[in-house]
């Protein structure tokens, strides 16, 4: 039987348990830090996730464990918890739609965190407070190195990119995926459908660096380069969230970064973030995701 212990978060009453297993055996990261580490970094993650709905990877038993996604609520959540129904077209599991949770309070998040939620994932629009679909309010570029590319050549990749969208009038900025590559964002305006405009940049990227981006999705294309997937866009599809920690070895955190650190990028260890050192990073330079 799991040890269950009663928690108050901001009013509310929570049962958290098995706080002593280790998500992350490697590194002796318990599901007690993991629920620490959201909860401090609460201040700074819930302003990204706040209108989108959640769709979270679960590792119940670790990250050398089964997982799975999950985007529905499920029955035994707590009431106030709020949640959105939207249709899901094309569902796997012939559902006309899904009722998503969307975290926007400490509560709610301290409740996943406590489900092994590892991974936080939301896409690039939000619903306003009637629960109606508002349009793409960010539009991301998922820059993946097939190896031997690594974060270093995606970092390059992203410089040519923020010239080309500077060129179009919009602001980037970057983060770590917290797992072997990065996503350059920039606010989107509606100028015109978002994966399509993405693709289009993407496809010029391609055609000046013919050796060191590909914009399709075959992967037999794709060793030594970076693909940058505009698909992301999509509305069906979510990104991994600021601040989300990701189911690696170690505890590491996609990361809102400076353009100082991606110009100087040299060695993929060189943007490499943990939990501990994402904390360290708000306390002294504050949320960077959206400072371009």
């Amino acid at each position: 039987m799991a040890k269950k212990v009663a928690v108050k978060v901001d009013e509310r009453e929570l049962l958290v348990s098995n706080l002593d297993k280790e998500l992350y055996p490697d590194y002796g990261f318990t599901k007690a830090e993991v629920i620490d580490y959201y909860s401090r970094i609460a201040p700074v993650l819930l302003p990204h996730l706040t209108g989108r709905p959640l769709t979270v990877k679960r590792y119940p038993h670790g990250v050398d464990g089964h997982f799975f996604f999950e985007k529905s609520v499920s029955r035994r959540a707590p009431e106030w918890i709020r949640r959105i129904n939207l249709p899901v077209p094309g569902s796997t599991k012939n559902r006309e739609s899904i009722d998503f949770a969307v975290v926007d309070n400490l509560p709610t998040l301290v409740y996943y965190a406590n489900l092994a939620a590892l991974e936080l994932h939301v896409p690039q629009w939000r619903v306003d407070d009637d629960g109606r679909v508002l349009p793409p309010d960010l539009i991301v570029f998922d820059l993946d190195p097939g190896p031997p590319a690594t974060i270093v050549e995606c970092c390059e990749i992203a410089l040519a990119l923020r010239e080309v969208l500077r060129s179009e009038g919009l602001d980037s900025w970057a983060k770590t995926s917290g797992s072997k590559g990065m996503q350059l964002y920039a606010h989107w305006d509606g100028r015109e459908e978002p994966s399509e405009y993405a693709r289009r940049l993407a496809r010029l990227l391609e055609k000046h660096h013919p050796k060191r981006v590909v914009s399709v999705m075959t992967k037999t294309a794709r060793p030594g380069k970076i693909f940058i997937d505009w698909d992301q866009n999509s509305p069906a599809k979510t990104t991994v969230a600021p601040y989300s920690l990701r189911a690696r070895a170690r505890p590491t955190v996609s990361t809102p970064l400076t353009w100082k650190e991606v110009e100087s990028c040299e060695r993929p260890q060189d943007l490499v973030f943990t939990a501990p050192d994402v904390l360290s990073r708000v306390e002294k330079r504050g949320d960077l995701f959206g400072r371009a």
